[in-house]
């Protein structure tokens, strides 16, 4: 996928994301205090807007980067630092890729994943985004032979049973914390978000094949 592909994709990602606001609004009101559905509503509308105004990239990492700078300044609260962060990191790790290949998505989700430890207040198990983020990077890792399109379903999937798995997670980070057992039965919506970014990646794959 060149640049301009890769542009495209995360244009109907913002677009998905953005759409996706009353869903993850409820998931957040169940553990948190509401709010991520609107962030992440402000901060991908931002995004969808800066991509379709004239927006260029040098290459596939610096769309990616650029995304990451756009989330991190309109997003706002910590899903902004989180998100962006993912974004930021990973394209850095991909700066000069003139094609986004499964290896390359792998080293952009685990460059991702090393900023956001870096940022610290959460690991595997928590009950965040890092429970979808971590088995979407090491299913690409596993599949990084095989081609982006065929991939990123498998990858997809991996994040959303991630998500599935964070209902028997009691949450010891964020807002969920005080609540405790609790939070049990409950998705956790950065989880969710994380998905999200990913099955829209490969709805626009899917979307161009079948073209």
């Amino acid at each position: 996928m060149n640049t301009r592909e890769t542009i495209e994709m995360m244009q109907l990602v913002a677009n998905g994301m953005v759409a996706s606001e009353p869903a993850l609004t409820k998931y957040d009101q169940a553990i948190g205090d509401g709010d991520h559905g609107l962030g992440i509503e402000r901060g991908f509308s931002n995004v969808a807007t800066y991509l379709n105004d004239d927006f260029s990239a040098k290459d596939v990492g610096d769309v990616m980067t650029k995304v990451g700078t756009k989330l991190m300044s309109t997003m706002g609260g910590a899903s902004g630092a989180i998100f962006g962060t993912l974004f930021r990191a990973g394209g850095k790790a991909i700066a000069g890729e003139a094609q986004l290949t499964t290896s390359v998505l792998a080293r952009f989700l685990e460059a991702g994943l090393a900023g956001i430890y870096k940022r610290g207040g959460a690991s595997e198990g928590a009950k965040t985004m890092i429970d979808a983020l971590v088995p979407a990077m090491r299913c690409a890792q596993q599949q990084s032979e095989v081609d982006f399109e065929h991939a990123i379903v498998e990858i997809s999937e991996a994040a959303e049973k991630g998500v599935e798995n964070t209902k028997e997670m009691i949450a010891t980070t964020g807002k969920a914390k005080t609540l405790g057992e609790r939070s049990l039965g409950h998705p956790d919506p950065g989880a969710i978000s994380m998905s999200l970014i990913l099955k829209f990646m490969a709805e626009y794959v899917d979307s161009e094949v079948m073209a």
